[in-house]
């Protein structure tokens, strides 16, 4: 079967996009204190341009979802295709509270992106727009309780990997912040921002495993791991496992070393090589969760070696 490339692609413009306005709005409430997130993460920005990219992005992907349905070209857009995708499936229902989610944090966002209950607010509402991506994949694919289940540990999954990647970029623009615009304030909160990190790093992996192998249970199946290697859809899920074994390596040696190192040069006022070696390995992470994310709307096109049984 040939690779729907505009499908695919606009689904890993949503994971991206979606994940980034969940993941940074969460950062910035656990990470930041109230009178930082402004100036340190010019966040107001980054949340309205990712709320509105989520909605051209969704309003894209269900006209090219409709259109692989009901087996027509892309364009001309075929409105009644979509019109029964809307009226007629739980898919279509997930799309319309995506775009009220959205909205709502967009708006927020602009009103009022850098204070604690807005931001909240921000964090639920981009929530519920990833969670919704759980009903275009494979996660509602199950019926009765079995179906229950998968789906909720595909939202869970998505929302702990959202957070990850959206706390990355936050990372990200800490410790990237322009020269002229770094003084030991900014080097102690990001330093601050990294070692609080660790704590719900933690809890996010440990999700991230869970509904993974319940993910993997129901989709691959013990009996079909054998035949993994010589699938498509197993090659691309034993990248994405050692990708993500990549990116735990890399958090290790975030919070174990670089981390402590990066405090100590602080202390020494000497901060430049520490802060250039935890740059490069959250570039090489970030990097890492971009290529899954790739992956991932991949994997969504295919059909699991579980659905043959």
């Amino acid at each position: 079967m040939d690779a729907d490339w505009p499908l695919i692609a606009i689904r890993f413009a949503l994971y991206g996009t979606l994940s980034g306005l969940f993941g940074l709005s969460a950062f910035s409430l656990f990470g930041l204190k109230a009178g930082e997130r402004a100036d340190a993460l010019a966040l107001r920005p980054w949340l309205v341009g990712s709320g509105l990219l989520g909605l051209l992005f969704s309003g894209i992907a269900l006209a090219l979802l409709a259109a692989a349905m009901a087996g027509a070209p892309a364009w001309p857009i075929d409105r009644e295709a979509i019109g029964m995708l809307l009226t007629g499936s739980a898919t279509g229902a997930a799309w319309e509270a995506r775009m009220v989610a959205l909205v709502v944090a967009s708006v927020l966002a602009l009103i009022a992106a850098g204070r604690v209950v807005p931001l909240g607010l921000i964090a639920f509402a981009a929530g519920i727009a990833l969670a919704t991506l759980a009903w275009t994949g494979h996660g509602a694919m199950d019926d009765g309780a079995i179906g229950w289940v998968h789906l909720v540990a595909d939202v869970l999954h998505l929302l702990a990997g959202g957070a990850w990647v959206g706390a990355l970029l936050g990372l990200m623009l800490l410790a990237t912040r322009p020269v002229s615009r770094v003084n030991e304030a900014h080097l102690r909160l990001t330093h601050r921002a990294l070692h609080g990190f660790g704590t719900v790093g933690t809890i996010l992996v440990g999700t991230i495993v869970v509904t993974g192998l319940v993910n993997g249970w129901l989709l691959v199946g013990p009996g079909n791991l054998p035949k993994l290697a010589v699938t498509l859809y197993g090659q691309f899920l034993i990248a994405k496992l050692t990708l993500f074994g990549a990116m735990l390596a890399l958090a290790s040696l975030n919070r174990f070393r670089l981390t402590p190192a990066f405090e100590r040069s602080i202390e020494a006022a000497d901060h430049r090589g520490a802060l250039g070696a935890l740059r490069r390995s959250l570039a090489v992470e970030a990097a890492c969760a971009v290529m899954i994310l790739a992956l991932v709307a991949w994997l969504g096109t295919l059909e699991p070696p579980a659905s043959g049984m």
